[in-house]
């Protein structure tokens, strides 16, 4: 089993078999369970635009409770590039290894099929970086942007795609937890 945490109501997860998925409703706090970790805690009280958004009581420290998950049980956590959260939970920088043996990666989604570059951090425990599933790299120009910008004449996304993982991507973080698992001795989902 793989838990799913701070998935969005929509996800496509919920179509995944086998996986432990927690949306709001389900409320991931109450997750205590020792499998693997994939999770996407809400980023708009950590991320470059923090100032202006209007997180719910409570919504910044899911992040905080996200990595400590994924410290003990192994897995990945999922936030954009420019998150204060790896400043404020003294995450490592990409090529670094924090006391847990975790790593960053930065990726671009856009790898993975997402219609924007959606450049993102990605927080790893419970593996090496030789042992991540293979990354697909595309050079390719995304077609739409996050955020619209007077330079960029290219559309902006929606607010639910930006949330959203593309189905691709949401494979490769199950491949990733799934080789955790691996190492922990316990079935493939």
């Amino acid at each position: 089993m793989i838990a799913v945490l701070f998935a969005r109501k929509d996800s496509i997860y919920k179509s995944f078999h086998q996986l432990d998925v927690y949306d709001k409703q389900r409320n991931a706090r109450n997750y205590d369970g020792q499998a693997p970790v994939i999770a996407h805690p809400p980023c708009r009280a950590w991320g470059r635009l923090r100032y202006f958004a209007k997180p719910e009581k409570g919504e910044r420290s899911l992040a905080i409770f996200a990595i400590r998950k994924i410290r003990e049980n192994g897995g990945v956590l999922e936030h954009p590039k420019g998150s204060q959260l790896w400043k404020k939970a003294g995450l490592p920088a990409p090529g670094k290894r924090d006391k847990y043996g975790g790593f960053t990666l930065g990726i671009n989604q856009n790898w993975f099929g997402h219609r924007a570059e959606k450049a993102t951090l990605l927080y790893i425990c419970g593996l090496e970086p030789q042992e991540l599933p293979p990354i697909p790299f595309s050079l390719e120009y995304a077609t739409h942007v996050c955020e619209s910008r007077k330079a960029d004449s290219r559309p902006s996304i929606t607010k639910a795609e930006r949330e959203r993982t593309p189905e691709p991507f949401a494979k490769w973080l199950v491949d990733l937890a799934n080789t955790i698992n691996l190492k922990k001795g316990v079935k493939s989902c």
